[in-house]
């Protein structure tokens, strides 16, 4: 559901569990620090990336996964199909630094339950994670509203990319070289040739320099 006065939820007479898969360290922690604080909830885990999750994700029997969109190596998005391959019931919300109104469709279709800004309220975040531990989506007003077609704002050029192609737009932004994210991608360079060539036509982009120019500002600029 849409965003709403945090509130301590009532007791349930046992914890939730929850598992952190985030790649930085310190946010993590922080993390794992403010759900200590919660008493309907505990931490079943932690990764760092996406493939040590899912190794980890059957012994640890979480109710929630805190997952980040940016990971090492299988994004987040990717995560969430994995996971969606194995566990139909555990819940989903992604907790992450990227721009919303781009991302939190993209994560729903994934199968995740929800999307929650980094910058939010802990209290806030708490109240996310017991929404969607009761079964509700949780994303933001501007989100919802578009999603029930309350919005009509035009449509970005960036939401017409796939979830792939963004993949590779963070990571030439991120200085990667072609052969890295093809590798990565378990594509070829020219089949990532290919793709780049859709990119630059989705969004009106002339040249590779282009491309690149485009994806090192939208890095740099948070990817909103």
């Amino acid at each position: 559901m849409a965003k709403k006065t945090p509130a301590k939820t009532e007791s349930t007479g046992s914890r939730k569990r929850v598992f952190i898969v985030e790649d930085h360290p310190f946010f993590r922690e922080g993390l794992v620090a403010m759900l200590k604080r919660e008493p309907d909830l505990e931490v079943c885990g932690q990764a760092g990336d996406a493939e040590s999750a899912l190794q980890a994700l059957a012994a640890a029997k979480p109710d929630i996964l805190l997952v980040d969109i940016s990971l090492p190596g299988r994004s987040g998005l990717d995560l969430i199909k994995d996971v969606r391959q194995q566990n139909e019931k555990v819940k989903i919300l992604v907790v992450s630094m990227h721009d919303e109104a781009l991302y939190a469709d993209r994560v729903l279709r994934a199968g995740g339950n929800g999307y929650i800004m980094k910058d939010e309220d802990p209290d806030e975040l708490a109240q996310a994670i017991r929404d969607v531990l009761r079964g509700h989506i949780y994303v933001s007003e501007a989100v919802m509203g578009k999603k029930q077609g309350v919005s009509r704002a035009k449509t970005r050029p960036l939401d017409a990319l796939t979830d792939a192609e963004l993949e590779v737009l963070e990571w030439l932004g991120r200085g990667k070289e072609q052969a890295a994210i093809a590798k990565h991608l378990g594509m070829t360079v020219r089949a990532l040739e290919d793709v780049s060539l859709a990119m630059r036509s989705k969004l009106g982009l002339k040249t590779p320099s282009d491309l690149l120019r485009y994806a090192v500002c939208w890095v740099e600029t948070g990817r909103s």
